[in-house]
């Protein structure tokens, strides 16, 4: 009979450092003020409403990982729709927050370079703006609209460019943003050359 070992060993599977969640918070908190920060765009629809609160989730996104960028972007709508009780805004800003986010910080986590960011948000955009056409003729449709043709009409003139405007804006400002704090969120021995 073989011996049991007399000590065990735990260890820590935490992805996550104490900094890294503390970041997380601070960044999640940020994103949740600025969802409060509504900026009409589109004149045909002035529902439509720009905010710049994706910035936070997608620079935790680029500095830790796409969990990090989702859990950031999506506690910060949760925390919005506690606040104001719109619970469909905050389901299609899910949809929307992970199709943005999750594409974009897996292409730069597998290409950690400026050009890695830019066909990540690239592809954020693209992916975002088309979930925001499926979100808006599913779960608009079923909670909000009643019926397809209450939406479909704003699609081309407002939806769409709305959607495009936000993620472009949003891919804008993470790349500043990001480029001034990842010296300050990012580990040294993470840090590469040419990143923005």
């Amino acid at each position: 009979m073989a011996e049991q070992p007399t000590h065990i060993h735990f260890e820590n599977t935490n992805r996550w450092s104490t900094k890294q969640l503390v970041t997380m918070a601070l960044m999640c908190a940020v994103s949740a003020l600025l969802m409060f920060l509504q900026i009409p765009i589109i004149p045909a629809a002035t529902f439509l409403t720009y905010d710049p609160s994706l910035v936070p989730a997608m620079v935790a996104g680029f500095a830790y990982g796409p969990g990090s960028g989702i859990a950031v972007g999506v506690l910060a709508v949760v925390i919005h729709a506690l606040t104001t009780g719109d619970w469909v805004g905050a389901l299609m800003n899910i949809v929307a927050t992970v199709c943005y986010i999750l594409p974009a910080a897996l292409v730069y986590r597998k290409l950690h370079t400026y050009r890695g960011a830019i066909i990540g948000l690239v592809l954020g955009v693209a992916l975002a703006t088309a979930a925001s056409i499926v979100s808006n003729l599913t779960i608009g449709v079923w909670f909000w609209y009643g019926s397809a043709d209450a939406i479909l009409p704003l699609m081309l003139p407002a939806v769409i460019p709305f959607n495009l405007v936000k993620t472009v804006l949003n891919s804008a400002l993470t790349l500043v943003v990001y480029k001034v704090v990842s010296n300050l969120i990012t580990p040294e021995k993470d840090q590469v050359k040419g990143r923005p």
